[in-house]
């Protein structure tokens, strides 16, 4: 499922992130990598706040959208 549809507070693991690889690879500079434990920090307007390895990130929904866990 799209990190989207995660809950505040919840921690899961990233599966996969689809998307081009321009895109693709701007999260993973962000740190969002195969097998990277990620929580759901808030949810504002759909966009959300993101704690991935020591960093909290905040991603719009369309990213959220492509990164899968």
């Amino acid at each position: 499922m799209p990190i989207a549809f995660m809950n505040t507070g919840e921690v899961r693991t990233v599966l996969k992130i689809t998307g081009e690889p321009k895109v693709r690879r701007h999260l993973e500079n962000l740190g969002f990598v195969e097998g990277t434990p990620v929580r759901v920090v808030t949810v504002l307007a759909g966009d959300l706040i993101v704690q991935v390895k020591d960093a909290r990130v905040a991603i719009s929904r369309e990213l959220a959208m492509k990164i899968f866990v």
